[in-house]
């Protein structure tokens, strides 16, 4: 565990995206410079660093844009103990299947010995070229909005293009490592019991839980949810999805489509459903205003339709295909949130965040959707 990592001032006013709506100190220490150069001298296509010009808010990992002699790129490092250049691996297969599907995504390069991802003491990076397109949301939270219901029609279109470029992918599941959106409780036939193993094969979440009645709040939740939702689920067929579709995750042309989806990171073997759920969850509810006024308002239906009808002109959306969406929506985030809590206890000390994780983002999100306002929204997309 890293129980206190290490600061750099360097950038001194450097400030990552907390789990609520301030800005911190970032977790992990911002890349220097020379840290830059170092690590680019392993990728044989990169050039000779010339600069820094921006870093990312991102918290969970550390990002910098590089320039150099052979243009902009942008380099990512992360805590061994959240990716390994394995786990890197993964997403970055699918990322190269995307690509050669015609879709447009991060050009990943490859060091010196063919690799995707280098590892370097402590830390795993990897490096991509700048994708092009504008980066309108950099700034600016996750679970953000859309700025205009074009913008949520577009980033549906492209959802419904990256799943159709993702068939044909049947790398199985990730392997066991925090922050990936997996898809393997709501579907069980037994999600409690699955939950259980989930818990179990985590011995820093599992110490979390040991104050908390926690399988009888997800019985509770599952019950709200309907006995044959994991029925319902298993029937989907599997697909890699991408599984953190928002705003800040896509760049875009001028004429507010998308041009390239980026960030990869919680790609796993879900399915359709799922993506476009989380796609929904992640963009139209304001769940960083939830309990601080009128929970009435935080939700915006068109939104969530917007996204839906700009799917549906690529691949059709039946009744059961809404009505799936619909009812996964309440539980959708379950297993990313379990994933959060396995990174704050893990790989960093920090309860706070964990119970943030828990009690917020898994137990009140799901509550606020079994409660009158979330219903009514529900309600209102599987009317539409």
């Amino acid at each position: 565990m890293v129980a206190n990592p290490a600061r750099v001032p360097e950038p001194e006013d450097h400030r990552v995206h907390g789990m609520g709506t301030e800005w911190e100190a970032p977790t992990w220490p911002a890349i220097t410079p020379d840290e830059a150069a170092a690590v680019l001298a392993r990728f044989p296509a990169a050039g000779a660093v010339t600069g820094l010009h921006w870093h990312s808010p991102r918290p969970f990992s550390a990002a910098t844009l590089v320039q150099t002699t052979r243009g902009p790129f942008l380099l990512k490092r992360h805590h061994h103990h959240v990716r390994t250049r394995e786990g890197l691996g993964e997403e970055h297969a699918f990322v190269a299947h995307l690509a050669a599907s015609g879709l447009s995504v991060p050009d990943v390069l490859r060091a010196a010995d063919g690799a995707s991802a280098v590892k370097v003491g402590d830390w795993s990076y990897e490096l991509h070229r700048q994708s092009p397109g504008a980066d309108l949301y950099r700034d600016r939270l996750s679970w953000t909005p859309f700025l205009s219901r074009d913008h949520a029609h577009a980033a549906g279109v492209a959802l419904a293009e990256l799943h159709g470029a993702a068939r044909g992918f049947d790398a199985p599941a990730r392997r066991q490592q925090p922050l990936v959106a997996s898809f393997g409780i709501v579907p069980a036939a037994d999600p409690i019991a699955a939950m259980s193993a989930y818990v179990a094969a985590r011995p820093a979440v599992r110490a979390f839980l040991a104050g908390r009645p926690w399988q009888a709040q997800c019985a509770r939740l599952f019950d709200q949810a309907g006995a044959d939702l994991p029925a319902l689920m298993a029937q989907q067929p599997p697909l890699w999805t991408h599984n953190d579709w928002h705003p800040s995750n896509l760049l875009w042309r001028e004429d507010g489509t998308v041009r390239t989806a980026i960030d990869f990171g919680l790609a796993d073997r879900t399915t359709a459903v799922h993506d476009i759920a989380t796609a929904i969850e992640r963009t139209a509810i304001r769940w960083l205003d939830l309990g601080q006024g009128n929970d009435d308002t935080i939700a915006d239906p068109a939104s969530a339709l917007a996204l839906l009808d700009g799917y549906a002109t690529i691949v059709p959306l039946g009744r059961a295909d809404v009505d799936a969406i619909v009812r996964l929506l309440p539980l959708v985030h379950l297993e990313f949130a379990l994933s959060e809590v396995d990174y704050f206890t893990a790989v960093v000390a920090d309860p706070a965040s964990a119970a943030m994780a828990w009690d917020g983002y898994l137990i009140a999100h799901a509550d606020w959707f079994f409660a009158p306002p979330g219903r009514r929204f529900l309600r209102g997309i599987e009317r539409a």
